[in-house]
């Protein structure tokens, strides 16, 4: 795989192994992108504010979700995983998904078609019919910075901890319902549309933003975004209504939904075979997901990024990604491996990180071999890292540290949406 710079916050998913980096989890879009790439992002999200109290209580409704970043199937490092159970709408009829990548860079649960057994019945969103054409169901083709999943756009309720997210829309990838992948999307890179092609089962989009295209869609047939497919298997570039676009599941949580913690222990300089953590839902709803003594970074609106200075060198393209399995950025002094870096002794590092509203905090990080790490047999890196244009804080940046990202106009004890905290 070539490596795709990781442009902001559409990305995740599997890629990255030993050799090949996870851009930003699968997933990276291919242009400068967000929930909005192309326009005005519409606030959205059709539940009240989970808002925070000034006394906060014991969580008495179950808010917290395990993770793990353990060997996975397909031998990928970094590779931050849950499970997620998914049911036809308003009934127990149910399965859980394991081994689906947990992804603060994008929106929405994507799942394998192959993970979902025949008897589970997910209803179809209808597609908005362009002028001239007839269609049955609405299908998505996601761009991400190692390839693209196509599939169908389905109806179900989401079930994390204690938490509901009912009737949302959901990306189905490789749905026979819609077995031709527009050309357009088939130009995108790869097709991960298997296990070991995604390297997960499911990508969970848990980011800065309710809806994973936004005011974009809703007002244009954004290309590469959201098709009307008809029951010939012929697809049309279409507009999206928000309500129907892939939902990010917190949003859509009754209580705890303006955004989540994902709160991981250290690994020591070689590594961890396994790590287990935990990811939080809600920001200073309840007594364990409480901002504290943390630095709070308000992001752009509209793509989701701040600003990291390193060496004096500001990058205006920067964003965390839980999605992404290295630290990616650019350096003129680093020696690199492939898709890696690999100097001769870890290097230590400092970068400052800026919010829109001028915050900052500083930040110091190592980079050690690849080749050397990649040896150890250890899957859980806080020091792997690549060269990318963009700065992508990773998952390496999550060990050792509570890290919060807050939803777009979602109310929190530091002010609405988005941010990120740490």
């Amino acid at each position: 795989m070539a490596l795709a710079v990781l442009f902001a916050l559409m990305g995740c998913g599997g890629g990255g192994s030993s050799g090949t980096p996870n851009s930003a989890g699968n997933s990276a879009p291919t242009t400068p992108a967000s929930p909005a790439a192309s326009g005005t992002l519409t606030a959205s999200a059709p539940v009240a504010d989970s808002a925070p109290s000034a006394t906060v209580p014991q969580s008495t409704v179950p808010n917290v979700h395990p993770v793990v970043v353990a060997s996975t199937p397909t031998q990928t490092r970094n590779m931050l995983t849950t499970s997620v159970t998914v049911c036809a709408p308003g009934s127990t009829n149910c399965v859980t998904i394991d081994n689906v990548q947990v992804d603060t860079g994008s929106q929405g649960l994507r799942v394998l078609a192959s993970q979902l057994p025949a008897s589970l019945a997910l209803p179809a969103v209808s597609a908005v019919t362009p002028a001239g054409t007839t269609s049955t169901i609405s299908a998505e083709c996601s761009v991400f910075g190692t390839g693209f999943t196509w599939g169908a756009v389905r109806t179900a309720d989401v079930r994390m901890a204690g938490q509901l997210a009912a009737g949302i829309s959901i990306q189905v990838i490789g749905d026979p319902a819609t077995p031709n992948v527009p050309a357009d999307c088939a130009a995108s890179g790869l097709p991960m549309m298997t296990p070991s092609a995604l390297r997960v089962n499911g990508i969970l989009g848990i980011g800065l933003f309710s809806a994973d295209c936004g005011g974009a869609c809703i007002t244009s047939a954004v290309p590469r975004w959201y098709y009307a497919c008809d029951g010939t298997g012929a697809c049309a570039s279409t507009t999206q209504p928000l309500g129907q676009q892939v939902t990010n599941p917190v949003s859509r949580f009754a209580l705890d939904n303006n955004g989540v913690v994902i709160d991981l222990p250290a690994v020591g300089p070689n590594g961890a075979a396994a790590v287990n953590g935990s990811m939080i839902f809600g920001i200073g709803t309840q007594a364990n997901n409480t901002l504290g003594n943390v630095t709070v970074l308000k992001t752009n609106s509209i793509t989701g990024y701040v600003t990291t200075a390193l060496n004096g060198q500001p990058n205006s393209q920067s964003f965390i990604d839980s999605g992404s399995n290295g630290l990616f950025f650019p350096s003129t002094t680093l020696a690199r491996c492939g898709f890696w870096w690999c100097p001769t002794s870890t290097q230590t590092l400092t970068a400052t990180l800026t919010g829109t509203d001028g915050a900052s905090a500083s930040s110091a990080f190592s980079i050690a071999n690849a080749q050397t790490l990649f040896a150890t047999q250890n899957y859980a890196f806080d020091n792997l890292g690549g060269p990318s244009s963009a700065f992508d804080w990773g998952l390496p940046f999550f060990f050792g540290r509570r890290v919060y990202t807050a939803i777009e106009s979602r109310l929190t004890s530091a002010g609405r949406g988005p941010y990120y905290a740490f």
